[in-house]
């Protein structure tokens, strides 16, 4: 839905998980808002996943407020698929109010790409691909590629998977938990087992190396001069936060990120950041966990503005 400029109350930058639950919360608060995004069809981030991606938690537990995630034919995971149609629902549903651009820029890869650049194993078919990465991109990634290339698989330390009935359910409590001073799921392990993980351990393929110290013009070598022909490298080494919009305000702190309170920007008292992970609310990048930070950051800014409206 696209609306011509117009003064606002809240302004929301960002169409996605995030920016939906807050969508939903002003709606229902009666404010006068508008979601900015930068592309021209819903599902934010989800749109640029790897088609064979699962969420950590079943359907119910990973929806957005208002709207349960349907449970995908057979059940299991909701897939990127599975939740870009939801939030793309969810979105006309609730009507909310978002201007999007009317062109796309495409993306060129080449043949070293990151996680945000992979859209599924085709291009690697029959060829000799290194994943790097321990964390949960790393493994879903080699667990998808390893059907149809040559793979090998290197980490900065072993991986290790959590148990098989821990999935994102847990994971969501227990972030809770560490921001109430508990332990978190450290000592557990650091990757969800989701179906096709469990699979790629049961084939033999979640066996990793060292991390190698060198690239060359035909692959890669360790410490000791092994070396290792190859055809791509794949980087799963986590994301960093989409800040650079933000530069012209010159918030951000020692570690790159913007002091928070809450979810409020210690440095200018307008700006809210929702979904940045952690650093902005428990497991904030995940669908439920953004829908918990929203609706306390929409009651805080709801609060203030009585008053003001009130004179």
């Amino acid at each position: 839905m696209t609306r011509a400029p117009r003064p606002v109350d809240v302004l929301v930058v960002g169409g996605g998980q995030a920016g939906l639950a807050a969508g939903y919360h002003l709606r229902r608060a009666k404010a006068d808002f508008v979601i900015l995004d930068s592309q021209e069809e819903p599902g934010g981030a989800w749109r640029h996943a790897w088609p064979s991606l699962r969420l950590f938690s079943p359907a119910q537990y990973s929806s957005l407020p208002g709207r349960m995630m349907p449970t995908p034919p057979g059940g299991g995971y909701p897939g990127a698929a599975d939740t870009v149609a939801y939030l793309a629902d969810y979105e006309q549903r609730y009507q909310l109010p978002i201007i999007r651009p009317t062109t796309v820029h495409a993306v060129r890869r080449g043949e070293q790409l990151h996680t945000a650049g992979y859209r599924g194993p085709e291009p690697f078919h029959g060829r000799r691909v290194v994943v790097v990465g321990g964390a949960n991109s790393g493994a879903q990634i080699l667990a998808d590629v390893s059907t149809v290339a040559d793979t090998t698989w290197v980490t900065l330390r072993p991986p290790r998977l959590l148990p098989d009935e821990v999935d994102g359910r847990a994971l969501f409590a227990l972030a809770t938990r560490r921001t109430r001073g508990a332990d978190g799921v450290g000592s557990l392990g650091d990757i969800v087992a989701v179906p096709p993980v469990r699979e790629a351990r049961d084939r033999g393929v979640l066996k990793a190396q060292p991390m190698f110290s060198r690239i060359t013009s035909t692959g890669v070598t360790w410490p000791d001069g092994t070396g290792l022909d190859c055809d791509a490298i794949i980087w799963c080494t986590g994301f960093r936060p989409a800040l650079g919009h933000l530069a012209p305000l010159r918030l951000r702190g020692p570690d790159g990120l913007i002091p928070v309170e809450g979810t409020r920007a210690a440095g200018e008292p307008r700006l809210h950041l929702l979904g940045y992970g952690d650093w902005t609310g428990p497991a904030s990048a995940t669908l439920i966990g953004a829908s918990r930070t929203a609706r306390d950051t929409v009651a805080e800014i709801m609060r203030e503005a009585r008053p003001r409206r009130g004179r």
